[in-house]
């Protein structure tokens, strides 16, 4: 879906980092025997580090070494916006997701030798791999999903919390551009606005990041389908099979030309193999014993990463390794939110697939597993919800102004009546008349205060209920009347009333479309899916063959 001369930044933004590793693993000293990497002494004891997909790491090592770790580790605020609080399923445990970031950030020296571009120094970073990393709340299973960096959202308003500077709310922007508003926690939010899903964590690694990685695991296995030499990331291999590490690593996770259809959705599969193939390495090929490697893979790891605030200590990431420690390879699936091609510019942007993107969602909020190859997990404990007013599908399209400049909503702690809800409505979808039909439904509804705004200022994918804090709880009774998921919700000092912006989610109907949980394994076949113990070659596009 991108083209060289559709991208304003062509090639510029396509860096690859993301890290997967797996499991932590108990390390044994008996791979040691006859030598020893530091002396005996009370102080000296094993340190296990693990960053899920990311890194599962372990060093021989002193307090005084896992200080200096410490030290190299990057960290800041987890999300720009409030996600609520994560529910736990009926057994109590809950789910970890972790948010896989790679920047195309170019400001030293060594990124602009991996192939960054002068002019983007100083200049904002993209998010260019956005990948969740979700472990079940039993941690029997994963899934490891992504979704490509033309995807066209909408970026929420966010703060940056270390400058103070105020990002506005970004309708309609690609996905990528959601870094460069303060930094990882506004990419956090996005997510967490677009999917619903409450994230725990974000890694965020660079250029110098992949390479320092792929060093220090030794390489990782790849294939392809045919001999590959791709101009603009540099990688050229044969046909067939290699192991790739440092620079040849990170050409692997950039190249686009090179592979499938030339565009970044076929990218995001060969990542995945990558990843997967990472993953076996770490768990089937002795590098978690080898205490050399390990130490060298926990050095590189720390100084490679920036994390939220949450994992800023060697002692929480062996916390987190520990939660990770019995996932295997065949538990773990990929796969790439299903997309459809963006009505205003089809062959450079891509939309999140109606229906589709939203089930794989609801999989993942839900806990169940995309493999099918266990139960599917129990859904959390229901929050309780207003009754829903009946609504009518008639109504007079000449019903559209305020009733009524009396009567304001009661105090936010107060559940109102309908009646004395003000409203306004706009039509941010692009569908025709949805303002219209919405305010005239809500009417019928016993809203008799609900007014027509006709169409938005700027289109939005995702519907939105913004409201003053006076008037959390009429915007809580619209929500309940209309269905609206809690994470559409949001305050605004700004606002006078409560305003409801239909978006492209919604295009037709009078109650949000809502999408049940579908069974384990059920994942859309839009959805492009790989298994942790598959093995598979990247298919060379022909026109980069030779």
């Amino acid at each position: 879906m991108t083209s060289d001369n559709a991208s304003p930044r062509g090639d510029r933004k396509q860096p690859g980092r993301r890290r997967a590793g797996g499991r932590s693993s108990s390390r044994s000293s008996s791979g040691t025997r006859g030598r020893r990497l530091l002396p005996r002494g009370p102080l000296v004891r094993r340190v296990a580090l693990g960053c899920g997909l990311l890194v599962v790491l372990g060093c021989v090592g002193g307090w005084g070494y896992v200080s200096y770790l410490d030290g190299n580790i990057k960290h800041g605020a987890l999300s720009f916006g409030d996600q609520g609080v994560a529910q736990p399923d009926a057994g109590g445990g809950t789910p970890l997701n972790i948010l896989l970031i790679g920047s195309d950030t170019r400001d030293t020296a060594a990124d602009l030798a991996l192939g960054g571009s002068h002019d983007s120094v100083g200049g904002p970073a993209h998010a260019d791999v956005e990948m969740l990393l979700h472990v079940s709340a039993d941690r029997s299973n994963a899934s490891l999903i992504s979704i490509p960096r033309d995807t066209m959202v909408d970026i929420p308003a966010c703060t940056d919390p270390a400058t103070g500077k105020v990002y506005p709310e970004s309708p309609h922007e690609q996905i990528t551009d959601s870094l460069s508003h303060g930094g990882p926690g506004c990419t956090v939010y996005t997510w967490h606005q677009l999917t619903g899903i409450h994230i725990d964590h974000y890694m965020m690694v660079d250029f110098g990041g992949v390479v320092s990685m792929a060093d220090a695991i030794g390489g990782v296995p790849v294939c392809t389908t045919d001999n590959v030499a791709d101009p603009y990331s540099h990688l050229r291999l044969t046909k067939g099979d290699h192991v790739v590490q440092g620079v040849q690593a990170l050409e692997w996770l950039r190249s686009r030309h090179g592979f499938g259809d030339g565009s970044d959705l076929y990218r995001t599969q060969v990542q995945h193999m990558y990843l997967t193939s990472m993953m076996r390495r770490l768990t089937s090929a002795g590098t978690l014993t080898d205490p050399g490697r390990v130490l060298s893979l926990a050095d590189a790891a720390t100084r490679a990463l920036t994390v939220d605030d949450g994992l800023d200590s060697v002692g929480k990431l062996v916390g987190l390794a520990a939660q990770l420690r019995d996932l295997r390879p065949e538990r773990l699936t990929t796969a790439t939110m299903p997309y459809a091609a963006d009505p205003s510019n089809p062959r450079a942007w891509v939309i999140p697939m109606p229906g589709d993107a939203q089930r794989l969602f609801a999989m993942v909020r839900g806990d169940v597993p995309l493999d099918a190859r266990g139960p599917a997990a129990p859904p959390p404990s229901p929050a309780a919800q207003p009754a829903r007013p009946a609504a009518s599908a008639s109504g007079d399209d000449s019903a559209s102004g305020d009733a009524s400049a009396s009567g304001d909503a009661s105090p936010s702690g107060a559940a109102p009546g309908p009646s004395a809800v003000r409203l306004l409505v706009e039509n941010g979808s692009g569908v025709p008349g949805r303002a219209t039909a919405l305010t005239a439904a809500l009417r019928e509804a016993g809203f008799a205060q609900a007014r027509n705004g006709h169409n938005a200022p700027l289109r939005q994918l995702s519907t939105s209920l913004a409201y003053p804090p006076a008037d959390a709880a009429a915007a809580a009774a619209v929500a309940a009347a209309l269905h609206l998921p809690p994470g559409s919700l949001r305050q605004a000092a700004e606002l006078d009333r409560p305003t409801l912006v239909i978006g492209a989610d919604w295009p037709d109907g009078e109650a949000f479309p809502t999408v049940s949980t579908p069974s384990a394994g059920a994942v859309p076949t839009s959805a492009p899916l790989q298994s942790g113990d598959q093995t598979r070659c990247a298919k060379v596009n022909p026109v980069y063959s030779w």
